[in-house]
Parts: structure tokens; C-alpha cells; sequence
């Protein structure tokens, strides 16, 4: 049995995305069912609709930054109950029995995780994202979202926030740390809250200085542009932490120059080509890496940390009737800093 809900869908490799209805299953024991309130949009979107990503099977509703209020919610169901602020990110399921579900990293779950759309769930269907009044989910993947943060701030927290919060943590940012982040969109505007808001000492690495009154009102201590030589002349050596946000090629070894001993670059954009540094451009144990959002525990704490902090994403909320048009604007890089969708109007 299913529900049949409103939702908007690509329907072809490229296509502009159309009004249209999806199935739901109905809410098993473990279920629950979220009244879908706003859904962010992610550049993670537009790639997978597009093919970039490879072959999809369409039609395809995106949409892994969801917020809303529970339901309904199954028998066996304890964690949450009707009229909770909820969210769900990346991932609607896993085996729960590896050892990376065990220690909570369920976006490694050697099984494979289910991702929220476009994968194949348990039941062989192909999961729907959040472009709709309703979702599904596990009871397992449902976060809890804390009053302390505005409702249209939340959903891209569900992926931008722990993108960003969960290398932040793990390299140790903080007081006496030094942090640059390189690129201030999505994913690097919620990188300058979260490590401003840990105590770190916070650079942009940018472009150009065009976004330089938006990042420092943003808690960036300092604002360079990576166009200039000198950028890299005068920051030699001085950062613990990079997190590197954009989905461009870099010229790694030259930010790697930019680390201190025993520095690390973590890469959180989706460069399109392999990364190339040498073993003696690593010299002083400095690391090149990389990480992928973060399991169920991490993005709780991501929540309960802004809502301790007061951070949310900055937004422009939108209209369903308006997503195309969006995600011709994040193409553009024209938004600051997120596209959230009221999932009022697609009804």
C-alpha cells in the first residue's frame, strides 16, 4: 500500500523539472511520515537530475535537505512523535549492522546507504527526495531539529551544515586553531559560521574580494582573493585546517603551501578531475583529504550545535513554481547563499 503526494520531478536526463505526483510507501512500525515544510536546494541536486553523475532512473524528485513536522508515526517508533520538528538529510537507510553503522558512520555503511533519492531502497523501489509534501523515512534517519533554529534555515543545515561541521570537528577546530575556507557559497558560508562559532581564527580564500562585507559579517576574521600571487606569498604556512568547498580543479600543491605542520585540507566540493600532489609537498605530515557529510550522530550534534549557537543557513526561499529558474541562478553562482523551497506551494 502507498499514498500518492504532490511533488516536482525531472522527467529525462537535462529535463526542467515539472509538477507531478509521487508514490509514498505507508508508514510501517518503524516509520515515520513528515509533513515536508521546506526543502533546500543543493548543487548536489542539479548534477544528479543532469546525468552528471551517471544514469538515473526518471522520472526523479531530488531533495536531501528536508525540514517538517512528523505525521504519523509507526508502532514501534520512540524517538519522535507528532508535531516534532524533524529533518532528513543525505541517507534514509543503511544495514545497521556493520561496523561503520555500528560507530555511527552510516554514509559508509559497507551494505551501501540508501541516499534519499535516487537509490535503490530496501524494497527495490527508487527512493523520492524531499520536492514534496511528504516523506517517509526510517525512524532511524529522522533528526530531531532544534527549536533554537528557524524553520527555513534548517533544511540546508541537513547537508551544507554537516558537510562542513563534520571535517571541522574532526581535524580539532577551535580556539588557537587557524582555519581558512576556500569558497563562499552553500557549502562555504555554513563552513565560516560553524568554525567562527568553535573559536577558530577564520580565513576566505576566494576568487575575488566581491563576497569580502558578506564573509567577514559572516565571521571570517580575514578575506583574501586567490587571484593574486601574493595570496599565497603571504599566507604560507599558516592555517591547521582547509576546507576546501568548491566543485572547480585547484591547484592543490599551491594550497597545500598554505599549511602549517601537521595541517590538513579536507575536500568537501566535487571537483571533476583526480587531485595531484607529491609525497614532498607533504612533508611536515600535512594531509590532503576528504570527507563525506556525516553519520546520524554527527548531524544531531551539527543541529543541537547551531541551535546552541544560533546558526542557520542564509536562504532565499522560493516557490516550487521557481525551482528551475533557481537552479539556473546557482548555475550562475547568483544566490547567497541557499535556495530553500516552500513545500506549501507544490500542492
Amino acid at each position: 500500500m502507498s499514498s500518492t503526494v504532490p511533488a516536482y520531478a525531472a522527467p529525462a536526463e537535462g529535463a526542467p523539472l515539472v509538477p507531478t505526483t509521487i508514490q509514498r510507501r505507508d508508514v510501517g512500525p518503524r516509520d515515520v511520515r513528515i509533513d515536508v515544510t521546506y526543502a533546500g536546494i543543493c548543487h548536489s541536486d542539479i548534477h544528479t537530475v543532469q546525468g552528471d553523475w551517471g544514469p538515473q532512473t526518471y522520472p526523479l524528485t531530488p531533495g536531501h535537505e528536508i525540514f517538517g513536522h512528523v505525521a504519523e508515526v509507526g508502532s514501534e517508533v520512540t524517538t519522535h512523535q507528532v508535531g516534532d520538528r524533524v529533518g532528513v538529510g543525505c541517507m534514509v537507510n543503511s544495514c545497521g549492522e556493520c561496523r561503520n553503522c555500528v560507530r555511527g558512520e552510516q554514509q559508509f555503511c559497507l551494505e551501501g546507504a540508501v541516499f534519499t533519492y535516487g537509490d535503490t531502497d530496501r524494497d527495490g523501489t527508487i527512493t523520492q527526495g524531499g520536492y514534496a509534501t511528504s516523506v517517509v523515512v526510517d525512524a532511524g534517519f529522522v533528526l530531531s531539529v532544534p527549536e533554537g533554529i528557524d524553520a527555513e534555515q534548517a533544511a540546508p543545515l541537513l547537508c551544507a551544515g554537516v558537510t562542513t561541521y563534520n571535517p571541522l570537528k574532526h581535524w580539532g577546530a577551535g580556539p588557537g586553531k587557524q582555519v581558512a575556507v576556500v569558497g563562499l557559497g552553500g557549502l562555504g558560508h555554513m563552513a565560516v559560521k560553524l568554525a567562527h562559532a568553535m573559536g577558530a581564527e577564520v580565513t576566505v580564500l576566494s576568487q575575488s574580494l566581491k563576497k569580502q562585507e558578506d564573509g567577514l559579517a559572516l565571521g571570517a576574521d580575514h578575506y583574501y582573493a586567490t587571484s593574486d600571487p601574493a595570496t599565497f606569498e603571504t599566507l604560507a604556512g599558516r592555517f591547521d585546517i582547509i576546507i576546501n568547498t568548491v566543485s572547480a580543479d585547484l591547484d592543490i600543491p599551491a594550497f597545500v603551501g598554505l599549511l602549517d605542520i601537521g595541517g590538513a585540507m579536507s575536500n568537501v566540493g566535487a571537483a571533476p578531475n583526480p587531485m595531484s600532489v607529491s609525497s614532498g609537498q607533504l612533508a611536515g605530515h600535512k594531509s590532503v583529504t576528504g570527507s563525506l557529510i556525516g553519520g546520524i550522530p554527527v548531524t544531531q550534534e551539527m543541529l543541537d550545535f547551531c541551535a546552541a549557537h544560533g546558526i542557520g543557513a542564509e536562504v532565499e526561499v522560493i516557490p516550487a513554481d521557481k525551482i528551475n529558474e533557481a537552479y539556473e541562478r546557482v548555475l550562475a553562482s547568483d544566490v547567497r547563499y541557499r535556495f530553500v523551497i516552500d513545500a506549501t506551494t507544490l500542492g
